[in-house]
């Protein structure tokens, strides 16, 4: 019998639905406790197998039935990103950007946020322009040239020369709201409706005009949060107003009816509230490209929090959801390398892609050494740290937990059936355009789980490490 290292995969056996020729399965894994970061692990081969018993665990792979079509993985270049980014040394700059979207020796992401003015992960509080100047004639993102512009290029062309970037407002200019403050939530005045939806078209023309393509937007980040920095609410009447009346309307007589218009971008906890708002009115659903969401709502890991994205999803099938922001918060330099980091990051995938989400996009893609910088002090963890003091990266298991993801599924890829028999499992899949399938199989649970998996007839097997996480390629 042929003897097969097998480290954090799964013992699967894998069947599945329309692979009646066997087929090769690579496996490759990262697991606690291990040196394996993204390593390849097996190389499996399929095998006769009849019916699996109910003693034998399984994941089945059913490549006939397929459903939302992929977009990307990214991560958010932010303020914060950039000006972290240009601390570090040349070569390290350089490492950084092959670690993301260099797909061969890195991760290969292939989407990304940037956000309209200040939020929370900038230096400061700065705006595009000046005090009640409602026509906008003094807009200008000369702030964004000395750190933001020159990092999203280069992430761009190390992606290779193509990165859709969606970009998210934190607030409009204190003037323009009825607190008189970018901070602590406040709404836009109506009389400002028209000069504020101007600003997302001014802004798209100005970074275009630099050379950054503008593939969407969302309305407003967490429109439901009044937050002690950049923040501004909108009730879903409001979103649905302002996007029908003003923001769609604005957009489309300014050429820019094919730029993606993501509502919502907030909880889940109301996200079923939030889209029924939105897109049971035709007219402001006729501009509404998709639904994004954040995962900030109690974080506990269950099955429960993905239902609203499912039953949205199930409703209104014809518009993407889209993942917009998700980080650990409260960071500490000393958990950097805590396991719970990735995990977290590993379920929420499973569970998103499985509800029926087109596009994932993390919060940002580097921090410093404090978790910043922060102008409001709200530090938080990224997938890569940069110790700007030793001019060093650091890489927290998130980055390899996402990497079993963005790295193997590609854009155009659809997703298609992976249905574990034990809850120990957790499971997605998806075919990509070359015909290879990428089964990601989580465990996350303190024990080794043997499993199996059938294909017509058709088994291949492999062993799951404690506390790990495997993508098996099956070409």
């Amino acid at each position: 019998m042929k003897k097969i290292f097998l480290t954090g995969a799964s013992l699967l056996v894998l069947c599945i639905h329309g692979y009646s020729q066997q087929k090769k399965v690579t496996v490759i894994t990262t697991a606690e406790n291990t040196d394996l970061r993204l390593t390849q692990t097996a190389t499996l081969e399929f095998k006769a197998m009849p019916q699996p018993l109910e003693t034998e665990p399984c994941v089945f792979v059913d490549s006939k039935k397929s459903f939302q079509t992929f977009i990307g993985i990214g991560g958010a270049l932010t303020d914060a990103a950039a000006e972290t980014y240009a601390k570090l040394p040349k070569n390290k700059q350089q490492e950084l950007l092959k670690a993301y979207y260099d797909v061969n020796n890195g991760i290969g992401y292939t989407f990304s946020r940037t956000n309209i003015a200040s939020c929370d992960f900038s230096s400061d509080t700065y705006s595009y322009v000046k005090d009640k100047d409602a026509s906008l004639k003094t807009f200008s993102v000369e702030h964004d040239k000395q750190y933001r512009i020159p990092f999203i290029k280069a992430a761009i062309a190390a992606a290779g020369g193509k990165l859709p970037l969606f970009a998210s407002p934190w607030s409009p200019p204190a003037w323009m709201k009825d607190n008189n403050n970018v901070l602590e939530g406040g709404h836009l005045l109506k009389q400002y409706y028209q000069s504020w939806a101007n600003h997302y078209v001014k802004f798209i023309q100005t970074y275009e005009a630099l050379g950054i393509p503008v593939w969407g937007i969302s309305v407003q980040n967490e429109p439901m949060a009044k937050q002690k920095w950049e923040s501004c609410i909108f009730t879903a009447e409001e979103e649905r107003d302002f996007v029908k009346g003003y923001l769609g309307p604005t957009l489309q007589k300014a050429g820019m009816s094919g730029k993606k218009l993501i509502a919502w971008d907030h909880n889940r906890d109301l996200l079923y509230q939030r889209a029924s708002t939105l897109l049971h009115d035709k007219e402001a659903a006729k501009y509404i490209w998709g639904i994004g969401y954040h995962w900030y709502e109690t974080w506990t890991g269950s099955e429960m929090q993905f239902q609203n994205e499912r039953l949205v999803h199930e409703a209104f099938p014809d518009k993407p959801l889209v993942f917009t922001e998700g980080c650990i918060e409260k960071f500490d330099l000393g958990k950097v390398h805590d396991w719970f980091i990735g995990e977290k990051y590993g379920a929420s995938l499973i569970g998103d892609f499985n509800a029926g989400t087109a596009a994932w996009t993390d919060w940002n893609i580097l921090l410093d050494e404090q978790g910043g910088p922060n102008h409001v002090g709200n530090f938080c963890f990224a997938p890569v740290h940069a110790d700007t003091r030793k001019g060093e990266l650091i890489y927290t298991n998130a980055y390899y937990y996402l990497g079993h993801f963005s790295k193997f599924i590609r854009p155009g890829a659809k997703r298609i059936v992976s249905a574990s028999s034990r809850s120990m499992l957790q499971t997605t899949a998806f075919r990509n355009t070359d015909g290879k399938l990428v089964v990601i199989v989580m465990n996350a649970t303190d024990k080794e789980i043997p499993f199996h998996l059938w294909i017509d007839g058709q088994a291949a097997a492999s062993n799951s490490l404690p506390h790990s996480i495997s993508t098996l390629v099956v070409q």
